[in-house]
C-alpha cells in the first residue's frame, strides 16, 4: 500500500483477519483457505493489505470473466452512475434492462434466442436455480426432478435437494458420466452409454417407483464434482431422451457460462438447445446478477409467482452488457479454447511425471488437476501392480496414460497413449482421493502468489478459473507457480519409503 511501511502494512492485514475471525459465521469458506485481505485489484492480480500481490484463479468462483475492474466494465459502471438512472427498479422496464436483454439473447444457443422468455431472479444463482425448478412444476403440472451425482447447484433448499451432497431424497439421482471414477468402472463412451441406458430405463420402466418428472436438471461441466464435463454425444442423448418424453430440459450455466469453457454457453459444444438455462455469476460483470432464460410455452407462471426485491439491480446489468459484448466481440471463448487445451496439455505433462496427479481434465479455462494417494481403491493393486507406482512416497499412481484412449475416452479428446495398454489400465482402477495433498498445494501455491479453488468429491482436485482475458505469459506464470506448488507439497508428504518409479501419467479429458 502505497506510503505504508511494511509493519503498518501487516498490522492491518493482521487486524482484519482478527476481526473477521472474531465477528463473521462458523460458515464461512473461502477466508479460511485464503487468510488474505485484498485491497486492489487489476485483471489477473490482487493486491493484498500485506503488501504481497497474488495471481487470481479463483476469480470470484468464475464470476470475472474479464478479470477485476476490467475498464469496460468500470466504464459501464460509472456511465450509469453518471446519468442519474435509478440503481434499483425491482422489475420495471428501463433502457438499461432492455440493453442487457437484447445483448443476452444475441448470445443465446440457436432455436431459443428466437422464443425465448427470461426472468430476472434475486441476485444469487441458486435463486435462479430455483425458479428454473418452480418453472418447469409450474408448466408440466408434475413435482419429480431428475438430477445427477456430484452435481451442485447453490445453497438454498430447493437447489440443495438437486445437487449431489443432498441431505435427504427428495429428487431422483442418475449417474453422471466420467472417466477416472467412472460408477460403472469402465469410463469413456462405454461409461456414458450406461448411464444413458440407466437414464432411460428409470424413464420407462413403470415399475422404476420414479413418476414423470417436472424436469431434468444438469450442469454441462460439473465444476464444484470435480471439473468432469459431460461428453457431449452423452448430452446430445439426455436432450433427445427429455424432448422424446415431454421432460423439460434445465442446463445450470451459472459457472460454465460467458466463453469459460471455450464456447459462448457450454451446451454450444454439442449443439444442445435445452428448454431452461440458468444464468449468474459472470453474467453481472462481477456485479450480482441471476437470471433464467426459457423457452416461451414454459412461460405459464402468474404474477408475482417468483419475484425478488433485488431483480432489478441496474449496475449489474450494465456491467453485464459490457461483459458479454466483450466476450463475443473479442472472440474470448474461442481463445479460453486455443488457451486452455495448452494449459491441460502442459498440466498433462506434469501428471505423466509426479503419480500424486491421478488425473488432469477440463474444457476451455476450468481445468482441474485431482490429487491421489498410494493405495488404489477397495484394496485393489495399482496399474504397475502390487509395490508399483502405488508406492511413490507421497503420491498415487494414476490410472494409467497407457489406456487406449479409443475404448476408455472420448475419441480425439485424451493424449496419446504412452506406454501399450495392459489388463490393469483397461481396469482403470483409480486411486484414493488426497484431500490433505490439495489443501497442501492450495496452501503452497499461496506462498508462491497464486490463489486456487479446491473441488471434487473429497475436496481433492485443485481448481483453475482464471479470467478470460489472462496473457500467455501470465498463464505460464500460473502453471509454473502451481508445478512447484505440487512439486513442494508432495515433497512433504513423503512418508511411505523411498521413491520408485513414476506411472506413465494421468490422461488429459476435454470432454
Amino acid at each position: 500500500m502505497a506510503g505504508a511501511t511494511s509493519g503498518e502494512t501487516r498490522g492491518l492485514h493482521e487486524g482484519v483477519l482478527r476481526r473477521q475471525s472474531a465477528r463473521e459465521s462458523s460458515a464461512r469458506t473461502y477466508a479460511r483457505a485464503l487468510p488474505i485481505v485484498p485491497v486492489r485489484a487489476r485483471g489477473l492480480t490482487i493486491e493484498g493489505a500485506d503488501g504481497r500481490r497474488y495471481l487470481d484463479c479463483l476469480s470470484g468462483a468464475g464470476t470475472l470473466a474479464l478479470g477485476h475492474n476490467h475498464p469496460v466494465v468500470l466504464e459501464a459502471i460509472r456511465g450509469v452512475l453518471d446519468s442519474g438512472a435509478p440503481l434499483s427498479v425491482l422489475d420495471l422496464a428501463t433502457p438499461v434492462k432492455d440493453a442487457f436483454v437484447t445483448e443476452l439473447f444475441r448470445t443465446l444457443p440457436p432455436g431459443l434466442a428466437d422464443r425465448a422468455r427470461v426472468q430476472f431472479c434475486g441476485p444469487a444463482g441458486t435463486d435462479a436455480v430455483e425458479a428454473a425448478l418452480k418453472l418447469v412444476r409450474s408448466a408440466t403440472g408434475r413435482s419429480a426432478v431428475l438430477a445427477f451425482a456430484g452435481a451442485y447447484h447453490g445453497m438454498t433448499a430447493g437447489a440443495l435437494a438437486v445437487s449431489g451432497g443432498a441431505p435427504d431424497i427428495q429428487v431422483a439421482r442418475l449417474p453422471y458420466p466420467q472417466d477416472y471414477r467412472c460408477p460403472f468402472g469402465i469410463g469413456g463412451p462405454a461409461g456414458a452409454e450406461l448411464a444413458a441406458r440407466w437414464a432411460e430405463s428409470l424413464l420407462d420402466d413403470p415399475k422404476s417407483g420414479v413418476p414423470l418428472p417436472a424436469g431434468m436438471i444438469l450442469e454441462p461441466v460439473q465444476g464444484e464434482g470435480g471439473v468432469i464435463p459431460a461428453p457431449d454425444d452423452w448430452l446430445r442423448r439426455m436432450r433427445r431422451l427429455t424432448a422424446d418424453r415431454s421432460i423439460p430440459l434445465i442446463a445450470d450455466e451459472i459457472q460454465t457460462g460467458v466463453g469459460r469453457t471455450g464456447a459462448f454457453w457450454a451446451v454450444d459444444h454439442s449443439g444442445v438447445t435445452p428448454d431452461v438455462m440458468v444464468l449468474s455469476k459472470a453474467i453481472g460483470g462481477s456485479l450480482p446478477l441471476a437470471v433464467i432464460v426459457y423457452r416461451d410455452d414454459l412461460d405459464t407462471w402468474q404474477p408475482g409467482a417468483h419475484a425478488g426485491t433485488f431483480r432489478g439491480n441496474q449496475l449489474a446489468m450494465a456491467a453485464g452488457t459490457a461483459t458479454l459484448a466483450y466476450v463475443r466481440e473479442n472472440g474470448l471463448a474461442e481463445r479460453a479454447a486455443t488457451l486452455g487445451s495448452r494449459m491441460l496439455t502442459r498440466l498433462a505433462d506434469f501428471g505423466r511425471e509426479h503419480a500424486c496427479v491421478g488425473d488432469v481434465r477440463g474444457r476451455g479455462l476450468m481445468i482441474g488437476i485431482e490429487l491421489v494417494a498410494p493405495e488404489p481403491e477397495r484394496g485393489e493393486p495399482g496399474p504397475e501392480g502390487p509395490g508399483g507406482a502405488g508406492d511413490v512416497p507421497g503420491c498415487g499412481g494414476g490410472p494409467g496414460a497407457g489406456a487406449d484412449p479409443g475404448i476408455l475416452g472420448v475419441p480425439g479428446t485424451r493424449t496419446a497413449p504412452t506406454a501399450p495398454a495392459t489388463p490393469m489400465d483397461a481396469a482403470r482402477t483409480p486411486y484414493p482421493p488426497a484431500p490433505a495433498l490439495a489443501a497442501a498445494v492450495q496452501r503452497e501455491c499461496l506462498r508462491r502468489g497464486l490463489i486456487v479453488e479446491l473441488g471434487g468429491r473429497h475436496a481433492s482436485v485443485v481448481r483453475l478459473l482464471p479470467p478470460l482475458t489472462i496473457s500467455d505469459e501470465q498463464a505460464e506464470a500460473v502453471l509454473d507457480r502451481l508445478t512447484d506448488a505440487i512439486a513442494a507439497a508432495a515433497r512433504g508428504h513423503e512418508t511411505h519409503g523411498p521413491d520408485r518409479r513414476r506411472h506413465p501419467g494421468a490422461a488429459q479429458r476435454t470432454g
